[in-house]
């Protein structure tokens, strides 16, 4: 069997490895990013599992500064 390949756009790409190899996601969705926060909320909330088994805990802030703090503060 050969390579599958799939085509995407590169904010669907970025939330793919992403989602992938993260456990807890802090959004703010805003333009142009927007598609990726919008891929990885949708994608949890199907539990679709990351590389480690687990499905990504998504939280949405008001505010970059608020999704910068969640995701320090998740480490």
């Amino acid at each position: 069997m050969g390579k599958k390949y799939v085509v995407m756009d590169g904010n669907t790409a970025a939330a793919h490895v992403a989602y992938a190899f993260t456990e807890v996601a802090a959004i703010y969705p805003i333009t142009p990013s927007s598609p990726m926060a919008e891929k990885v909320d949708e994608w949890s909330a199907k539990g679709r599992k990351n590389l480690f088994g687990s499905t990504v805990d998504v939280i949405q802030m008001q505010s970059e500064a608020g999704a910068a703090g969640t995701c320090h503060g998740s480490l």
